[in-house]
Order: C-alpha cells, then structure tokens, then sequence
C-alpha cells in the first residue's frame, strides 16, 4: 500500500474500492495523462469519487481534501481534451497496455527517477514481475481449487490406490508439477504403505466370509449333517478303556473318542440309542479296537467278550477278594490284604460299621459284590475304596439304619450280618425269604427248639476259612470262638461274607409262614424247610439218604 491508496498489482482497482474512479477501468485509463502536484512532486493520480463536504468540488476550484490544494480550471481542462476511443477488448485505440503507474516520474520519498539507482523499474520484465493487467473482457477466472485426490494415470484412480498418502499437505501454495515428479522417494514409501493396507483389507475381508463360512458349515452339520464316525470294526490296535460307574451316553462316548476308539461323541450317542436291544452299558473295563464305528463300538461293548472287569461274586469273602485284585493289578501276593487291615478306617466305612471288637475283618460285607474297572497301575486302597462306597451306598439306598430295630435287631451291623448268613445259607434265590424268617425266629428268646442258637456251618467255616459241608459233632462241640453258632448264642460278631442285593431284600423281608428248620436235602442246590424238629429228623434222614 501506498501513499496513493494502492500499490503495485496484478489487477486494476475493483470498483468496490473507495478510492476508484467513477468510470472504473475506462475512467483509469483516461486519467493516464492527469497530474496533481503533492509536495511540490508532480505524480500520477487518479480520478476519485469525493464528496462535496469532504474534498471539495473539482470543477469549482475549492479547497481539496489532500492538502488543501485548488485546481482551478481541471474540468475544464479534461473537459476539453479528445476522449480517447477503445476497441473490442477494452483497449485505447492505437495504444499497447501498459503500467498505468509507468508515467510516474520519481519515487515521492527517494526524490529520484527510478526505483532503486535512478533507473526507472520494469515491473513486467523481470522474474518477479507480475503479470501485466488486462482488461476486465480479458480476464480470466481463478482455476479451481486442485482436488485432494489424485484421479492417477488413468484419470479416474482413487488416491488411496493410487498412492496418494498422508504427505500432501507437503506441497507448497501454488506448486502445480505432477504428484509422482513432487514425491519421489516419499510417494514410493507411500505406495508400498497403501498397497499393504489394501492386503491387510483383502485378508480381513476373506478371512470374515471364511469364518463365515466355516461356522455356518458347522451349524448345519449341527442340525442337519450325519456326526463323523469311522467306518469298519477298527484297524486292530487294542486299547483298554475304563467306564466310571454312573457313566451316561455322552460320558462314555467322550471317553472313547479320547481313547481314539470312536470320532465323534454324536456318533457314538446315535449308536447307543439306536441299539435294537434296548441295553445299556455297565461300568467297567473294556479291551476295544481303535477308529472302531460307533455302532460297532456298541454292539461290542454290550457283549460280555470286551468286558475285562473284576467280578466279585455274591457271598464271596473278604480274603478272596484281596487275591483277586493283586492278581488284577499285578501286586505281590498279600498287598491288599494288608492294606485292608492297616488302613481300613480310613476306606469311607459308615460310622455304624466301625468299632466291633471280635471281628475278624472290619471290612467284611463292604465289598460289595458287582464290576469293578481294575487295572494295572491302580494302587490297592483305591480299588477297596471304590467297594466300600458302593457298599456304603447300597446300605443307605435300602435304609438299613431306620429299618434294624423294627426287625428285633440292635442297629444296620446286625442287619448285613443276617444278610451274609441268608447269603451263605441259601441254595437258590428262591430260599433266601425262608431261610431269613428261620434266621429271626431263632434268634426268638421264645424259641425253644434251639434255645437261640443258630447252629450254622457256615459260620463254623469261616472261622476256619474254609467251606466243608461235613462238620464232625466233636469238632464243633470243642471249638469255642465267636464265630461258632453251635456254641454260642445269637448273631456272629460281624457278616461272614459280601451278600447281594437279593439277600439284602430277603433280610429286610422275611417270610411269615412259621420256619425254623431246613436241610440241603440234595446237598447242593435243593433246600427244604420244616416247623418243627420231628419234620427236621424226616429232612436230615432223606439227606444222609442222597
């Protein structure tokens, strides 16, 4: 800005200025010739709209606004010169456009000709220069703000793929070269950043519509597809699997599919269910194949063929018992004997079952008879562990301690000691009611035909640890230990053996029909019973008769 209200531009005065003249463009031009003396220097000034208040009339000659200088006679004056005429573009006719500043004759504060050395400037031939005005019909609009992205080599790429990056802010105002030519090694680094984030989006993307896909692959062999299963009996590789007691479906195809015998827990259940013989499996150890299929898996473990557990048998005694599971878990004969004896309090016996003086073996009638899965590695307390609880189970199953004293007994040991001798007394399952009811009748204090005794062989047998049906007089008559019933009165000091579930049932259930002898007449599996000892004498002749 300058002392004369504009400096040196690029375009003539907009006509919103205050300062511009009343003919804009054509008023300037026309006052190329006019001068005004300011300071005693004669410039270049052009026509001003002024108000009369402000600066004064220009034609009257009054005072002016800068000043106080009059010009008499200037209207006149420019009245009186020949208006120059103008062609199509806006141009005087016969004139070149030029610096409407060029007549100046000297800088007003450097008193000389020139700009800087008292030569006058070029302000259009020099590379600092501005552009020369032109006028208003040939002017042209500003372009467009450049776009923020880049349309690329194929006039129409998208920044993002073209490589266009965080950086363009790096361009200077008005710097119109190329975007690879301003890049160059930055645009390369910006490619590469942008083509990865391109593969990171396509992998995203694919690995979405392959989760996608894989889920719903699998809901529909959910709900619709046939569970995997292996085809054939197996590839001959034995494996032995154990199946926990209470075991269900689910948990003994779980079992199996860890074991590598069947493919899928769905496939297994499917089998099971559809077995035609309505079976369930039983807990124990089987000896199996792998990659078997279910449905072979099944049939195989319904037959007793796989079945490898350790039976213990009803009635069977406690010493028994111990052998067959050190031969089980090939231990030295006599381990689990010993465990019973040392660490029998602390094998899960019912408080009611501890604490019984005379008896031989505090775990005798706690093993209960049934499958057990036995296996080498077990230790022995474990395996006894297992028939303790299901013994225990058992007792507490049939209310062994609410039901002892309605049948004349002290408490639930009596009642699975009665139960052992039903167990070892009976022939079949048919006697056992009979020979419970022959059992309680003498234990009568009203029974006068033994007078309480039981006068039992098994007992005297187990004492001895053995199983003789003939029994001499004599012996007897001499041998005074607990266990003897033909000398001693009442119940042993503890069952003589593990009864089973139907002894069980037959001790809590006796019959009522008056019994209270009997006699093996075949000697083996034929029993018969008698009211009275006349009756007796007749059963005992026609046994010593077989």
């Amino acid at each position: 800005m300058t002392e004369y209200g504009r400096g040196q531009g690029s375009e003539p005065w907009h006509p919103d200025d205050p300062l511009y003249g009343d003919d804009g463009w054509r008023g300037q031009q026309a006052e190329q010739g006019r001068h005004s003396s300011y300071d005693g220097q004669p410039q270049h000034y052009p026509q001003q709209p002024q108000t009369q208040q402000q600066y004064g009339d220009w034609g009257t000659g009054e005072r002016d606004g800068y000043g106080g200088q009059q010009y008499p006679q200037y209207d006149q004056q420019y009245a009186s010169q020949e208006q120059p005429q103008y062609d199509q573009n806006g141009w005087p006719v016969g004139t070149h456009p030029q610096d409407p500043y060029a007549g100046a004759p000297a800088d007003p504060y450097g008193q000389q000709t020139g700009t800087y050395g008292g030569e006058q400037a070029d302000y259009y031939g020099s590379p600092d220069a501005y552009p020369p005005p032109e006028p208003p019909s040939r002017r042209r609009t500003e372009p467009e703000p450049e776009p923020d992205w880049d349309p690329g080599p194929d006039q129409g790429e998208h920044a993002f793929f073209a490589g266009g990056g965080d950086d363009d802010g790096d361009q200077e105002p008005g710097d119109r070269r190329g975007r690879g030519e301003r890049r160059g090694r930055g645009g390369k680094e910006k490619q590469r950043r942008n083509g990865f984030a391109c593969l990171v989006v396509v992998l995203v993307f694919g690995g979405g519509l392959g989760g996608i896909g894989y889920f719903g692959y699998q809901f529909y062999q959910d709900r619709f597809g046939s569970a995997p299963d292996f085809a054939g009996a197996g590839n001959g590789e034995q494996v032995t699997v154990t199946i926990p007691a209470g075991s269900g479906g689910f948990a003994i195809g779980q079992e199996l599919k860890k074991m590598g015998v069947v493919k899928s827990v769905d496939a297994f259940v499917a089998a099971q269910s559809a077995n035609p013989q309505g079976k369930t499996i039983q807990d124990g150890v089987y000896t199996l194949q792998k990659e078997m299929s279910a449905a072979s898996a099944v049939e195989l473990m319904l037959s007793p063929k796989s079945r490898n557990n350790l039976i213990i048998a009803e009635g069977k005694r406690n010493g028994a018992v111990y052998e067959l599971i050190d031969k089980r878990l090939g231990v030295e004969q006599g381990t689990t004997a010993k465990v019973a004896e040392t660490k029998w309090k602390s094998l899960g016996l019912p408080d009611w079952a501890a604490n019984h003086g005379d008896v031989r073996d505090p775990l005798e009638g706690f093993l209960y008879p049934s499958s057990y899965a036995v296996a080498k590695g077990q230790k022995p307390e474990a395996v006894l562990k297992q028939m303790v609880a299901r013994a225990s189970e058992k007792y507490a199953e049939l209310d062994f301690e609410g039901k002892a004293e309605g049948l004349g007994l002290e408490g639930p040991w009596e009642l699975v000691t009665v139960a052992s001798l039903v167990q070892a007394e009976g022939k079949t399952h048919d006697d056992f009611r009979r020979m419970s009811e022959v059992i309680y009748n003498r234990l009568k204090t009203t029974n006068t035909e033994t007078n309480q005794l039981l006068q039992f062989d098994s007992t005297f047998n187990y004492l001895k640890g053995e199983s003789n049906i003939d029994i001499s007089e004599s012996e007897i008559n001499s041998n005074k230990d607990p266990y003897n019933t033909y000398t001693n009165k009442g119940l042993p000091p503890g069952p003589i053996g593990n009864p089973g579930a139907e002894a069980l049932q037959a001790a809590l259930n006796p019959t009522d029909e008056g019994w209270i002898y009997f006699v093996a007449t075949d000697g083996v599996n034929k029993t018969e019973f008698a009211r009275t000892h006349d009756e007796f004498l007749k059963l005992k002749d026609k046994f010593n008769a077989s």
